[in-house]
This record gives structure tokens, sequence and C-alpha cells, in this order.
């Protein structure tokens, strides 16, 4: 979508548009009320400033929508074929990958009690499961701001995907 559909829409529409971006309503509904915005970088830069910092409350309902590291969503929305998109990196015919990926994530889930998120986007299954081993040794703490900064991470590379300058730009 270009950027100045995007910033046409009515308020409803881009709400509708940019939730699959990351499911938390104020981060949402902050970026959809500066509309209009010049740039899709001054797009990125203010979904970034209104993403600092997420409420635990926040993490953890965005949370609920993100599938395993290595579970393809099945789901036919918008959200679940960006999820696809992003694990493109995990191959499901690696056996010996996929059964660690699936090791880790029920240690991880154990540990923390959420499911294991990464921004897969770009990375190789065996980076991701490097990365996956090395936060199982951190506090809760500690994986609470990394969760909020992969959330973080996810929703600006949705949102670059998602609209674009234009033709004219």
């Amino acid at each position: 979508m270009e950027l100045a559909v995007f910033n046409s829409l009515d308020r409803d529409e881009a709400i509708k548009t940019l939730t699959p971006c990351l499911d938390i309503s104020r981060w949402v509904e902050t970026t959809v009320d500066a509309r209009p915005f010049a740039s899709v970088e001054e797009l990125l830069a203010h979904a970034n400033k209104a993403a600092e910092p997420f409420t635990p409350a926040e993490v953890e309902s965005a949370m609920a929508h993100h599938p395993r590291i290595g579970e393809r969503p099945k789901a036919q929305t918008t959200e679940a074929a960006m999820s696809r998109s992003e694990q493109a990196g995990v191959d499901p015919g690696d056996n010996q990958t996929t059964a660690a990926l699936a090791e880790g994530n029920r240690a991880y889930e154990e540990k923390f009690g959420r499911v294991f998120l990464i921004r897969a986007a770009g990375r190789s299954a065996e980076e991701i499961l490097n990365t996956l081993q090395e936060r199982l040794t951190h506090t809760p703490e500690e994986e609470d701001t990394i969760v909020a900064g992969q959330l973080r991470e996810i929703a600006l590379l949705r949102l670059s995907g998602l609209v674009s300058e234009g033709v004219n730009a």
C-alpha cells in the first residue's frame, strides 16, 4: 500500500490495516492518529517511538498471536501470512533442526511461560536455534526486555513491508 493511501484511510480502516503488524491497540492507535506522514521513514520513526516502552500486559497480549518458531500458522489471516513469510529460513524438512527447535520451544515455555519470540525474517534456522539456546540462560527480567524489543522489530519490519513511498517517490 502506498503511503498516500495509508494516510487517506479512514481511522477504522487504518487500524485494521496496522493491527496485523502488531496487535497492541495503543501502538496501532497512536500510529494511526499521527497521520499524515510525509515519508515512510517518518512513519517508521513514529511507530518505533510509539513502541517505547511496551507494558508487560501489552507484550502478553501481543504474544498470544505469535506461533512457535518452526510451526507454520495455518490460519488464512494477514498476520499468519506475514509469520509464514518471516519464518521462511526455517526448513520444516530439516528434521534435526525442527526437533531441536521444538525441544527448545518447550524448555523456553516451561521457563518463561510464553512462546519463544524472535524476529525470524532474515535469520537461518541455525541462527534462530543458537539464539534460543542462549536466551534460555537469561533471567525473566532480561527476557522481558528482549521480547519487547523483538516485538518492536517484527512490527517495524511488517510495517515497512506494508507501506511504501509509492511510484512518485
